[in-house]
C-alpha cells in the first residue's frame, strides 16, 4: 500500500513581511540628549535642549510602530532648570499615555540638569566613566563697574521698582541682592532634590547632605550610591534585553538656520539682508559669548 505525504503550506501571514500583515517589528526608540540645556535656538556649530527642539524626537520615539522602549541617550552638563523639568515631565507623561518604558544611558556627562533629564527614565545606567550628579544650582556672571570707569563711560540706569535691577554688572554687588539670589538657588535646590529623590525613590542611599551637594560621582559609585542602577553601553544593554529588537535613533528636525549652518534662529534675517553691519557684529558678538559660556559649562567636568 503506497503512502503519500501531502505539505501543507504555511499560513500566508507567516509567509508575508510583517509590514504587509499590519504586524510590526519591534523596535527600542534612542532620543539623543546632547547638549547644554537653554531655551531659544542655539548657535552656530553648538547643541543646545530646550522643550522645544526635542520634542519632534520624542513624540516620534514614543508612537514609533512595534516600540518595545525608549532610550534616552544623555550627554549633558545641564543648563536650565526650567527647561530641565520641562523635558522630564514631558518624557514621563508619554512613557504614561503609551505605557513604554524609558532607559537612560550616562555618557560623558549626566550632571545638574542632565541627571535631571536621567531622573526622567525608569532606569538609569551609566558607563564606568560617566559624570554622573552635580545636584545642585550654580549661578555666575561679571562684576564690570570698574571696566566702564577705566573706559570714561558714564552709565545711565532708570528703573520703576527699588529691586529691578538686582545683581547689576555694572553696579557695585550689594549684600541683600546676594542673600535674594541664594534664596532663589535654594528653592530651586529644594525642587531638584524632590525630583530626584520622588524618581529614585528607595535606590537611594544617604542623606540629602551627603547626595544633594553639588558633586558628580563617577559611574560604580554613582550605582553604589543609587544614582543609577547599573553600569553598562547602551548597545549591549539593549542588545541583551530586546534580542529581536531593531534599534533606531529618532532625530529632531533641524530648523532652517541648524540645515544652513547660520547663526542661532536668524536664518532668515541674514537670508534677507536684515543683519549688516552694526547689526551683523551684535549677532556675531553674541554667538561668541553664547559660544564661551556653552564651553564653561562642559569645561566644569573637564570636557
Amino acid at each position: 500500500m503506497t503512502s503519500w505525504s501531502v505539505a501543507v503550506p504555511k499560513p500566508l501571514s507567516d509567509r508575508l513581511p510583517a509590514r504587509l500583515t499590519g504586524e510590526h517589528a519591534p523596535v527600542v526608540s534612542v532620543v539623543r540628549l546632547h547638549g547644554v540645556i537653554a531655551a531659544g535656538a542655539a548657535g552656530l556649530g553648538r547643541q543646545q535642549l530646550n522643550a522645544d527642539n526635542v520634542e519632534a524626537a520624542l513624540k516620534r520615539a514614543f508612537t514609533a510602530d512595534g516600540v518595545q522602549a525608549v532610550a534616552l541617550a544623555i550627554n549633558s552638563p545641564g543648563g536650565s532648570p526650567t527647561q530641565s523639568q520641562l523635558i522630564g515631565s514631558r518624557i514621563r507623561q508619554l512613557a504614561a499615555e503609551h505605557d513604554v518604558p524609558v532607559l537612560a544611558f550616562c555618557e560623558d556627562v549626566a550632571a545638574s540638569g542632565g541627571y535631571w533629564l536621567a531622573c526622567a527614565a525608569d532606569e538609569i545606567i551609566t558607563t564606568p566613566t560617566s559624570m554622573v550628579g552635580s545636584i545642585g544650582v550654580v549661578s555666575a556672571g561679571f562684576g564690570m563697574e570698574g571696566l566702564i570707569d577705566k573706559l570714561g563711560v558714564d552709565r545711565r540706569l532708570h528703573t520703576a521698582g527699588s529691586n529691578k535691577a538686582r545683581l547689576d554688572p555694572f553696579s557695585p554687588e550689594k549684600e541683600e541682592d546676594v542673600q535674594w539670589l541664594l534664596s532663589m538657588q535654594a528653592d530651586i535646590h529644594r525642587e531638584f532634590g524632590a525630583w530626584v529623590r520622588e524618581r529614585r525613590g528607595d535606590n537611594l542611599v544617604g542623606t540629602d547632605d551627603e547626595l544633594f551637594t553639588g558633586d558628580v560621582w563617577i559611574g560604580r559609585r554613582a550605582v553604589q550610591m543609587g544614582l543609577a542602577d547599573q553600569v553598562g553601553v547602551m548597545r549591549e544593554v539593549l542588545a541583551e534585553r530586546y534580542p529581536r529588537a531593531t534599534v533606531r535613533t529618532m532625530h529632531a528636525k533641524k530648523s532652517l538656520a541648524a540645515r544652513l549652518g547660520l547663526p542661532g534662529g536668524g536664518a532668515e534675517a541674514v537670508l534677507g539682508g536684515a543683519l549688516s553691519g552694526a547689526g551683523l557684529a551684535a549677532a556675531l558678538a553674541g554667538e561668541l559669548v553664547g559660544a564661551v559660556e556653552q564651553r564653561a559649562a562642559w569645561a566644569r567636568f573637564g570636557l
